[in-house]
């Protein structure tokens, strides 16, 4: 009898094949005295170099196949390997309490690895994965094990294991795995970001249930959709078979659409641009001919660290991306701190509710010297390419004013120094804060651009916080109330000249995109993996023709008389 999973979709894609289970390899070495504790932190030194050896391996492999970004992970691991929280002390605890390096090793690992796994923060707890990854590898060096053999695999395969670590998703021999489910483990795992450089189906985070899966079992891997199907039915093979094929066949037909224009069915031409978080996602922007990035969420160069990163450090981010658009242009939002995204070591004062307290702009405001800091990598890098500056969650026109100011300044202190600042230079703002997009109008002649930022535009919106799932039905993007802010916004744009985008997920949403095209939404930012579907859907539609159903649309009374006329209208036009 057939059994269904689900997990989290961190891969898509559709895998028919027979399970192989990954056991786990972790073992708790046993404690033992050493009568001689040098040659024992010889013996850990010895297992560290071993270790490097084989890391280095597989970054080079990882480069040669993903490129320098995925590469770089396995630059953090060989990093780790010679920090002093970790080594050091380990060699100390060998030489106070005279035992053998594996024990030692462990409990030192053991305890960071409980700290970071402690922490609020989901990208500082998915670090932890990176420290048991390493120091297994240190721990099988110094018992003398073989620490993975999944390149060794010989048959079509889907891998099920509690987690996979980077460096197990790096080794995978593609000609036999086509895919894996995990037991835990998110959309930004190291695993499910490689997973997805690599195009391997993936669904993570399915729980305990997995854990009765058994080598041999047939799998179906649903990855497009976050299930798993073990010992499926005749039926269902029959079924995923001919799904498989499909899917397959519309990865070819997005594929056809990677150097075309993004133009409408009656030739108006807008920007479909991606959303990233850091150079990572590079390399899936240019693969999916982005026509830019609409939104550099610059907070994630601040996190998963102890301090702040250096003008230096974020001049050479910013020139980096800039210089791998070639000329397309790129959106950097400036820091977006607050509400859901923490920076412990800045130890703001908790708040009764920090979605409505100092983030983002306000916070840049309050705390300068780390704005300006900012605002000199960002001036400095806009010589290498089309840069627009866009500052988050901006509520009125002094706020807007007075980080203009500051801007200026520093403009000013940089020409002064003799260092050259694009002329081509554009300002703007992200629109999320009803009251910005109501005073539209007002806000438009002193920006060059809007872009809305439909994801908090709309819970601010509807005062339901999106991550609760008692008021998550509130959250509703194609409601006619939310499409009048959009329409207000865009409008209040073109009255000035000014472009309009968007860089929520609304943007990326197939029953959204006619609406938006309708409206006059100039571009559109989305995830890179959806910039193809959405070429291809805008390829068939009319603006004019749209435009006038979006007028309808509006005067409708609910998010499902919205969404019934968009599919209906989409369905005769297929």
């Amino acid at each position: 009898m057939s059994q269904l999973l689900t997990g989290v979709p961190a891969s898509p894609g559709i895998a028919i094949a027979k399970a192989y289970r990954l056991e786990a390899e972790e073992s708790i070495p046993q404690q033992r005295k050493v009568d001689d504790p040098a040659a024992e932190q010889q013996r850990l030194r010895s297992a560290v170099d071993a270790a490097k050896a084989d890391i280095d391996r597989i970054r080079e492999t990882t480069l040669e196949r993903l490129g320098p970004q995925k590469a770089e992970i396995f630059e953090a691991h060989l990093f780790l390997l010679d920090d002093p929280d970790l080594i050091d002390t380990t060699l100390d605890q060998i030489e106070s309490d005279g035992v053998n390096a594996e024990y030692a090793l462990y409990e030192v690992a053991s305890s960071i690895i409980e700290a970071l796994q402690s922490m609020d923060n989901e990208m500082l707890r998915e670090r932890a994965a990176d420290v048991k990854d390493i120091t297994g590898r240190v721990i099988s060096k110094l018992e003398g094990r073989e620490h993975s053999a999944l390149s060794e695999l010989s048959a079509e395969t889907i891998l099920i294991a509690k987690d996979l670590t980077p460096s197990d998703t790096a080794q995978l021999n593609l000609e036999f795995v086509r895919g894996f489910v995990t037991e835990i483990g998110s959309r930004t795992s190291h695993s499910a970001i490689m997973a997805r450089s690599l195009e391997l189906a993936a669904v993570v985070g399915t729980g305990a249930d997995a854990s009765a899966i058994r080598t041999g079992d047939m799998i179906i891997l649903d990855a497009t959709a976050g299930q798993v199907i073990v010992n499926p039915s005749d039926e269902q093979l029959r079924e995923y078979t001919t799904r498989k094929a499909e899917y397959e066949e519309y990865k070819t037909r997005m594929r056809s659409y990677v150097d075309r224009p993004s133009v409408t069915a009656d030739g108006v031409e807008v920007e479909l641009a991606s959303n990233i978080g850091g150079i990572d996602d590079l390399e899936k922007v240019l693969a999916n001919g982005a026509d830019g990035i609409g939104l550099f969420r610059t907070e994630f160069l601040y996190m998963g660290r102890s301090s702040f990163p250096s003008e230096e450090e974020q001049y050479s981010v910013y020139k980096h991306v800039l210089e791998k658009m070639n000329g397309k242009r790129v959106v950097i939002r400036t820091l977006d701190i607050g509400g859901d995204k923490e920076l412990p070591y800045l130890q703001l004062p908790k708040e009764m509710n920090p979605f409505l307290g100092q983030r983002a702009i306000r916070l840049c405001l309050d705390k300068e010297d780390l704005f300006r800091t900012q605002l000199r990598a960002l001036l400095r890098a806009s010589m290498h390419g089309k840069l627009a500056i866009m500052f988050p969650m901006i509520a009125v026109l002094g706020e807007l004013r007075e980080a203009k100011r500051i801007l200026a300044e520093e403009r000013a202190k940089l020409e002064q120094e003799g260092t050259k600042v694009s002329d081509t230079l554009e300002v703007g703002i992200m629109i999320e804060i009803p009251a910005a997009a109501i005073a539209a109008d007002v806000l438009a002649k002193e920006v060059d651009f809007f872009s809305i930022g439909t994801n908090d535009l709309i819970q601010y919106t509807m005062a339901a916080d999106r991550m609760n799932e008692s008021v998550a039905y509130l959250y509703q993007p194609h409601h006619p109330s939310i499409l009048r802010l959009v329409q207000l916004v865009i409008q209040a744009a073109n009255r000035h000249g000014k472009w309009a985008g968007m860089c929520g997920e609304m943007a990326g949403d197939s029953a959204a995109i006619p609406l938006l095209l309708g409206l006059g939404l100039y571009e559109f930012s989305m995830s890179a993996s959806s910039v193809l579907p959405a070429r291809e859907l805008i390829s068939r539609l009319s603006r004019e023709e749209w435009a006038g159903l979006a007028e309808q649309a509006i005067g409708m009374s609910t998010q499902q008389e919205v969404l019934d006329f968009v599919n209906q209208q989409l369905r005769s036009e297929a």
